[in-house]
């Protein structure tokens, strides 16, 4: 008897364990792992067995060229494989955290993938300007920074995504899926009115999906997150993933500085003389910290 041969697809959506994989853009099938196997990701390609009509197994996942995670001592949340662009969405209500937005940064220069800072809720006036200008900061750095409305003018996004497959990340309450819906009215992704009394966004997306803007721009939206660990990094890289260090990395007195308090370290020095921020500086020394 012959074996059953495997079809390729792509995971469009992860539940713990289970799994939507579309094949051939025509027919989604509910998938499962073997055993407790739990490492695939939205927009991972794999190799299914078909176990009915409408129900697969996956056998295993094809090369991927990147993947975004974010992991704790022993443990990683993954977020999306094979993405370009990691679009990081912050809003100015609720208040975003600025430490986040380094980590999401990190991650995705670790993985090799681009990033986007997009300012979403900029209808807001005043509040959204200020949030605006105190971001223009990471612009500086070589950054991109869009700043845009959901509800009302999201042109400055919709060029960044094109031929491209994108991922939104960041906290909750910032926007993420009222972004999907204005990209893609049809998705009518369930969005939630933001807590303003604890001033942190209700959790709208419990898992990964994606979404086909076109037949080659496809966009990954993501649950909200509160933190974002990044164990997997190695604490004698990290220097390497802030781009402003670079320059002086090499130079310290030192050769396994870790910038943190060594005599003649020239990171420190560059910060002395203001080529570095306090904001930076502090988030490399606070990321260091769970690294060490």
């Amino acid at each position: 008897m012959s074996a059953i041969p495997l079809l390729e697809g792509r995971v469009i959506a992860s539940y713990g364990r289970h799994y939507q994989v579309e094949v051939d853009q025509q027919q989604v099938l509910d998938c499962v792992t073997r055993g407790k196997q739990s490492n695939v990701a939205c927009g991972d390609w794999v190799r299914l067995k078909l176990t009915s009509p409408n129900q697969g197994v996956i056998e295993s996942i094809i090369t991927r060229t990147s993947l975004l995670y974010r992991s704790v001592e022993h443990r990683s949340k993954l977020i999306a494989a094979n993405v370009d662009l990691a679009v990081i969405v912050v809003s100015p209500v609720p208040s975003y955290y600025d430490l986040l937005v380094n980590r999401c940064l990190i991650a995705a220069q670790a993985a090799g993938i681009e990033s986007l800072i997009c300012l979403n809720k900029s209808d807001l006036g005043e509040v959204a300007d200020a949030a605006y200008t105190k971001l223009c900061s990471y612009r500086e750095l070589g950054y991109n920074l869009i700043r845009v409305s959901a509800k009302h003018d999201i042109s400055q996004l919709t060029p960044y995504l094109q031929g491209k497959t994108s991922v939104l990340v960041g906290q909750s309450g910032m926007g993420k899926s009222s972004l999907i819906n204005a990209l893609l009215p049809e998705a009518a992704v369930a969005t939630r009115d933001v807590s303003s009394a604890l001033d942190s966004g209700k959790h709208t997306t419990t898992s990964a999906t994606l979404y086909h803007l076109n037949a080659n721009s496809h966009i990954i939206d993501s649950p909200g997150m509160q933190a974002f660990g990044l164990n997997h990094i190695r604490a004698g890289e990290l220097d390497q993933l802030f781009t402003e260090f670079r320059p002086y990395i090499g130079h310290c007195k030192y050769s396994n500085c870790r910038h943190t308090h060594e005599p003649n370290c020239a990171v420190l020095n560059a910060h002395e003389a203001g080529k570095i921020s306090d904001a930076r500086l502090s988030a490399y020394q606070d990321i260091l910290r769970g690294l060490s």
